[in-house]
This record gives C-alpha cells, sequence and structure tokens, in this order.
C-alpha cells in the first residue's frame, strides 16, 4: 500500500486526527491534509502519483524557435553538413543576433528525437589534442578516393592547415603521380605561403624511403628549407585532422548529385573547400571559421631564405624536337630536354630564374639557370 493511500486510512478508517498521522508517519500536516482533500473529492484516483511539472515554464523556449532549430537540423542533414547543436546556435546567433544555449538546443533535438544520447562514448575531454601554434607552421596532406556516377574511382588530394584547419588545396585526379602532389603543394603555398613543416602518410607519392630514396616531394620540401615528416606505419591518428577532414568532406558529397566527370567532381569540391573555409564554424576553433582562424595570427614560414619572388609551376609536354617553352618577362624561351624524353609530360618548377623539370614520376630531367638574354637554353649550358 502507497503512503498516500495509508494516511487516508489511517484518518478515515481508524479516526485518528491529522496532527497524530502526520507525526507518526513523518510527514507534513498540510500534506495529511492535501491527501484527504483528493480522496474525498476524487476518490482513490486522487491517491494517485501526478507529474511535478509546472503548469507553465516562462523560461521555456518559443514553440516557433523550437520549430526553427528542427528546420535547421534537417536541412543541414540534407545538405551533408555538421548539425550538431553548436552549428545550430551558430546559424541561429547570425540570423537572429541571438539564441537559446547549446543546452538548450540539445534538449529540444533530443524531445524531438534527433538526438540519441550515448553515454558509453569516450568523452571528447579525455582526448589529448596536438595543434600548431602557429597557421603554415604544419600542413597535413592525404589523399583519399572517391566514386563517380558510373563507378570509376578517383583519387582526391587534401591539404589542410594544422592550426587552423584551413583548407588549402582540394584536387582530383584519376591517379596522383608525385609531380601532381608538387603541383598541389605548390598551388596552395602560391595562394597562401609556404609552411614551415609537411605532414603526410608513408604512401609512395609522398616518401620513397623505403625505396632507398626521395621522391619529389620530399626533394622540393628539402630544396624550400621545409621540414618533412611522416606518420608513424599503420597509426593514421598522426594525420588525424586530414583524415577527418576526409570523412566531413564525403558525408556532403553523398547528399549531392552524383558527378560523371572529374572536372565535375573539382566543382563540387571547389564548392564545398568555400563553404568550408568561409562559413563553416568550426568547433575546434571556438566556433570560429578556419579562414578567421587562419588570418587571426602571424605566418610561419620555412627555416631557409626566402623564397624567390616568380616561384611557380607550370605543366607542359616536351615536344618532338625535346624541348618546352617558358614564358620570363614577356619573353618566351626555349628549353632544350633532350629527344628521348619527346612527348612525356612534365612539371617546371620556377623560382626566379632557377628552373628544375621533372616528369610525372617526379625524377629530375634538367635543372638550370635561366639566361633571359637568350631565347634558346640548351643543354650542357645551365
Amino acid at each position: 500500500m502507497s503512503m498516500a493511500r495509508l494516511v487516508v486510512t489511517a484518518v478515515r478508517l481508524e479516526g485518528r486526527t491529522k496532527s497524530e498521522v502526520a507525526r507518526d508517519y513523518g510527514i507534513s500536516r498540510q500534506w495529511v491534509h492535501e491527501l484527504v482533500r483528493r480522496f474525498d473529492t476524487e476518490g482513490e484516483a486522487g491517491l494517485e502519483p501526478r507529474s511535478r511539472r509546472p503548469r507553465a515554464s516562462p523560461g521555456r523556449t518559443q514553440g516557433i524557435i523550437e520549430d526553427e532549430i528542427v528546420e535547421l537540423r534537417k536541412d543541414l542533414l540534407d545538405q551533408g553538413l555538421d548539425a550538431g547543436a553548436h552549428t545550430i546556435r551558430f546559424h541561429l546567433t547570425k540570423g537572429h543576433g541571438g539564441a537559446p544555449s547549446v543546452a538548450t538546443i540539445w534538449r529540444i533535438l533530443s524531445r524531438r528525437g534527433f538526438v540519441t544520447p550515448q553515454p558509453q562514448k569516450r568523452p571528447k575531454s579525455s582526448f589529448i589534442r596536438f595543434q600548431a601554434d602557429l597557421p603554415n607552421e604544419r600542413w597535413q596532406a592525404d589523399i583519399t578516393h572517391v566514386r563517380l556516377c558510373e563507378g570509376d574511382d578517383v583519387e582526391v588530394l587534401n591539404v589542410i592547415d594544422d592550426h587552423s584547419r584551413f583548407l588549402l588545396a582540394s584536387d582530383a585526379l584519376e591517379v596522383f603521380k608525385a609531380a601532381d602532389v608538387v603541383a598541389s603543394f605548390c598551388g596552395a603555398a602560391a595562394a597562401h605561403g609556404f609552411p614551415a613543416s609537411l605532414l603526410t602518410d608513408n604512401g609512395a607519392v609522398f616518401t620513397a624511403a623505403p625505396r632507398g630514396g626521395r621522391c619529389a616531394i620530399e626533394l622540393e620540401a628539402d630544396r624550400l628549407g621545409i621540414k618533412m615528416m611522416h606518420s608513424s606505419p599503420y597509426h593514421p591518428q598522426t594525420c588525424g585532422k586530414v583524415e577527418r577532414f576526409h570523412q566531413t568532406l564525403k558525408r556532403w558529397l553523398a547528399k549531392q548529385p552524383r558527378v560523371l566527370s572529374i572536372p565535375a567532381l573539382q566543382a563540387q569540391l571547389d564548392t564545398f573547400r568555400a563553404y568550408y573555409d568561409e562559413q563553416r564554424p568550426h568547433r575546434a576553433l571556438g566556433r570560429r571559421t578556419p579562414a578567421e582562424a587562419f588570418a587571426a595570427r602571424p605566418k610561419a614560414a620555412p627555416s631557409r631564405a626566402p623564397i624567390p619572388e616568380g616561384y611557380r609551376v607550370r605543366r607542359d609536354r616536351i615536344d618532338a624536337a625535346g624541348g618546352v617553352t617558358l614564358r620570363h618577362d614577356s619573353r618566351l624561351h626555349h628549353i632544350k630536354v633532350g629527344r628521348r624524353h619527346a612527348g612525356t609530360r612534365v612539371l617546371m618548377l620556377v623560382a626566379g630564374l632557377d628552373i628544375r623539370i621533372v616528369d610525372t614520376d617526379g625524377e629530375l630531367l634538367r635543372a638550370l639557370t635561366l639566361d633571359p638574354s637568350k631565347t634558346y637554353q640548351p643543354l650542357g649550358k645551365g
């Protein structure tokens, strides 16, 4: 028998006073009066447990705001974008100048069935986070795979800044070769400056150490004074930031129309890169965008002398006569490489007057110092 029924029985059937019953059962006299009143008014139903929820909650979030939170959640999920409470609050604040707390948004999403609590998951506070102190102090680069509409597998090279998570490059090719990695890296550097160090895994396009040598990106990094670092074998956590970005990118791509070609995929990558860098608030950055974090501090730089002005990368194919052309100071120069290389696709790495020509596997075919006074640069002259 419940306490309420014991109290009512003692008063109504045993004839004991309310004060006596309150003293004997260790409850207040007012509660005894209330239970007897409920019984007299409603009978046995009046003794059933009742909700303690207040009749009104003046501080509760208005229904229209709750509906907007739910719509934002659905819209972000449909686009394949982050839809957590922090991101929703960011968008609400941006649109209204204010928003409910993150905890309130989380409770609303839970009540509406959008969040399933997972108390068994390891708390984020238990993770040890390593982060570069300055932009361009360390870049992370890695290649992931994406399928086109007809099932063709293509590779996507992503390069991010370790400090700000700024997406520096996101390029798609059927297969990345060593020279392609250098081209993407140098394209990012031309826009954002060269980093002090570059961190990658042990893929063949990133390191030739297992083969007893050095690949194109290692040679270029060494020449530029950039510290080249590689993760431990079978330990992707070392490159965790770019690995995590792969997931974010693929979740977004999964919500986009499937494309047939690499150029169409590249257009999607460019669209997401603009959104990710300029609009998406990043939780690890205090809800700032990567672009804001990248611009907030001075940039680190390679350890050696500054990179000469005019640093650029140019793709070309060696012609039937064994040469390539390069325009310098509005004048076209012909550079001899050798007839045996005719038809070879090459990458020309230009730093002022210093020119290095490598093939797609990263092998150096010729290095020279351009003589601006001469139109033709024959072999053996530089």
